[in-house]
């Protein structure tokens, strides 16, 4: 599947920050632009996180409601009452982190952890996003590798650089990872993607059959430079993955206003 558009506006500013720990967190700048085609491709691109197109008539018979009117009402977090402006942040985040490990790492990840969601306006539980990538043969294959990623967002007026939040929620993903798995697993098996459940179950035996792991922490923050001074603060010492962890920061400017431009464009073009 080729890169979306969207991710060229991810720009290095090649600006590597170090935390109190001497750590190395990556930072990459969304430089968003109000251009009508990649706007239109990532409102699709976000829409099928949440419900493919092809099902959105069969989901909403019954309901009264117009496709756009269905999304907006029982799919999409909600736009004003909380906690659905902050579902969305947070949802955004997970879905931009998980676009990078896919597209620019290079690592296939499931995109199973919205559509089944029964209450809207809650976040889903278990690691926000996992990556496989398998590149050798059955016996042969322990540069298979694992990528378990945690986000946190900050996009309000008041944004803080939320890395401390995702390190430490990053540190508990080691013992929920065989959960998350299973719950990738049962889902596309849910949804008859057997092959796809074989891909993901060659990593639920680490043991076994062993692969590498790779941990990861990102914070998304609406700000229009990254406060050096706080990244500075976070000590990622005591992450129990600490050899195999990667920081990372996402920053822009506005970027709840353009939340909630993909919302209303993800319904209202449906």
């Amino acid at each position: 599947m080729p890169s979306p558009p969207h991710l060229a506006w991810l720009v290095d500013p090649s600006t590597p920050l170090k935390t109190a720990d001497g750590r190395n967190v990556q930072v990459l700048e969304l430089r968003h632009q109000k251009d009508e085609v990649v706007l239109r491709a990532w409102a699709k691109h976000f829409r099928s996180q949440y419900c493919d197109d092809g099902q959105i008539d069969a989901l909403r018979d019954g309901t009264g409601l117009s496709r756009a009117e269905y999304l907006r009402k029982i799919k999409f977090p909600d736009q004003f009452d909380p906690p659905g402006p902050s579902i969305r942040s947070g949802d955004f985040a997970e879905v931009l982190v998980a676009d990078y490990v896919e597209f620019a790492l290079g690592f296939w990840v499931p995109r199973t952890r919205y559509n089944n969601k029964t209450v809207r306006n809650e976040s889903t539980k278990g690691s926000d996003i996992i990556g496989f990538l398998c590149v050798g043969k059955e016996g042969d294959d322990a540069k298979d590798t694992l990528a378990v990623f945690e986000s946190k967002a900050s996009l309000g007026s008041k944004a803080v650089v939320r890395l401390k939040d995702a390190i430490e929620d990053s540190a508990k993903d080691e013992m929920r990872k065989a959960e998350s798995l299973n719950a990738i697993k049962q889902r596309l098996l849910d949804g008859l993607r057997k092959a796809d459940a074989k891909r993901v179950e060659r990593f639920q035996n680490l043991e076994d059959r062993p692969y590498r792991e790779v941990y990861g922490a990102a914070a998304v923050v609406s700000c229009a430079a990254v406060p050096a001074a706080e990244v500075a603060e976070v000590n990622a010492s005591a992450h129990p993955k600490t050899a195999n962890l990667v920081l990372m920061v996402i920053n822009g400017i506005d970027l709840m206003d353009l939340v909630h431009e993909l919302y209303r464009r993800a319904a209202d073009e449906a």
